[in-house]
């Protein structure tokens, strides 16, 4: 019983995510969290966080336990010139603990540097995170562009249909030649080819978007369609307006300005090689002696042997403790701790430079937005016009074909012209989308359709 309501619970999961209609924001959310890429930059930051934790933890003092045993056999002379034995057995216990008392800050920079560099990879995360963001925005109205033209591709068909149905009726009653029927017939054909072109794109576009969320059953998967409406709006943001926002809000370039603080963390931190280290001990310890040969531990002012005491009351007449304070100053080491220092400076412009280099390309980035939000809302302007001017064609054509005053080649160049437009119109409707996606991602709005 319990394994059959196992099976249909298992059934219906997965019969439900069969016919599931993915959102856009729910594409982007399962993919932030399960994609690998993004996986891997999760694990990156928990080693930072792990590094910051060593690096808090060292102000703690190092406590460690030890327990010795020897056992040594041989010959061996007393101060008399007399060869015996010497076979004994010896066993010490103690505990220290080590703590580092000063090195000019080391632990507290060391510390601050960790900390920019758990900053650092979490921007990293937060890029990876962007980016995937955006190319499933992007495939994501590729699918909806691929239906749509599908839509086009349908309805094309679907006139054809007629216009192939009308040319058999004539041409069997003799109104019209049998070429009229050969060219609708090749008409219907190439429409059937554009309908079935675009249902392949679609299933590809999806499969791509399946892909980049990695999924493991691409077959099933599917997406809401998202109304768009045809009257878009022209840019209202200009790059001058949002590269501000995007220095601002980029993780690429706060990661980049994070490295910077943390490779002048580390020239601080290399420079404390130039100064003492101080550490203080403390322990505490015991031991015991035993001769395996006489079990004696010497002999009294009477010459009588001393009975060796047991391992308890040696360890508590042998108990006792130690203190110490130690420095190591650094006299010369080759001139190492300069050149590190030196090389530490090197970091620091090269951290520097790559902060240039994000400006750069969020820069160049920003400014491709808005050139291509620009240019494609006039294409989008153009190929509205171009549809307006090519359906009137075609409305034309059709009653020139109805009167007789055209032929059915004439017509099927007008509605090729029309289904053109609309194609065109579809293609540079969801580029301007997209590019305005893109303009306000940079903008600081989230993406949403």
């Amino acid at each position: 019983m319990k394994k059959s309501a196992l099976f249909v619970f298992t059934f219906l999961s997965v019969l439900a995510f069969s016919q599931k209609k993915w959102t856009l924001q729910e594409c982007v959310n399962y993919a932030v969290e399960n994609n690998l890429q993004v996986m891997q930059n999760q694990f990156s930051r928990k080693i930072s966080d792990n590094n910051l934790q060593v690096s808090k933890k060292q102000y703690l003092p190092t406590v460690s336990g030890n327990i010795n045993n020897n056992v040594n056999f041989g010959q061996g002379r007393d101060v008399f010139g007399n060869s015996n034995r010497n076979d004994n057995f010896t066993n010490s216990a103690g505990v220290g603990a080590d703590i580092l008392v000063f090195n000019h800050g080391r632990l507290e920079k060391n510390i601050r540097k960790s900390e920019y560099d758990v900053q650092a990879s979490q921007f990293d995360l937060d890029r990876v995170k962007n980016d995937i963001s955006l190319q499933i925005a992007q495939q994501y109205l590729s699918v909806l562009l691929n239906r749509e033209i599908t839509k086009i591709s349908s309805s094309a068909l679907e006139n054809a249909e007629k216009l192939y149905q009308r040319a058999k009726i004539t041409t069997e009653v003799g109104t019209t030649s049998q070429t009229v029927l050969a060219e609708a017939e090749a008409a219907l054909a190439r429409e059937k080819q554009n309908v079935k072109t675009a249902q392949i794109n679609t299933k590809r576009s999806l499969f791509s978007l399946a892909m980049l969320l990695q999924l493991p059953d691409y077959k099933s998967f599917d997406i809401q369609d998202v109304p768009v409406t045809s009257a878009l709006d022209a840019p209202l943001y200009s790059a001058e307006n949002i590269i501000t926002q995007a220095f601002e809000n980029q993780p690429q370039i706060k990661a980049a300005e994070t490295r910077i603080k943390s490779a002048e963390a580390q020239t601080e931190i290399t420079k404390t090689a130039f100064w003492p280290t101080v550490s203080a001990s403390a322990g505490i310890g015991t031991s015991y002696f035993n001769s395996l040969v006489t079990n004696t531990a010497g002999i009294d002012i009477n010459g009588n042997p001393i009975k060796e005491s047991s391992f308890f009351k040696q360890y508590k007449d042998n108990f006792g403790q130690q203190l110490g304070l130690s420095a190591s100053i650094p006299i010369f080491n080759k001139g190492i701790t300069r050149l590190n220092v030196e090389q530490s400076k090197i970091n620091e412009e090269i951290a520097k430079t790559t902060l240039q280099q994000q400006k750069q390309e969020v820069l160049q980035n920003v400014q491709k937005a808005q050139f291509d939000a620009e240019s494609n809302y006039q294409a989008y302007l153009a190929a509205m016009e171009a549809e307006k001017s090519s359906k009137l064609a075609l409305d034309f054509a059709e009653k020139s074909y109805e009167a007789g005053r055209t032929t059915i080649y004439d017509l099927n160049i007008a509605r090729n012209n029309y289904a053109n437009a609309q194609g065109s119109v579809a293609q540079a409707k969801y580029n301007y989308l997209f590019s305005m996606k893109l303009l306000n991602f940079y903008a600081g709005i989230p993406l949403s359709l």
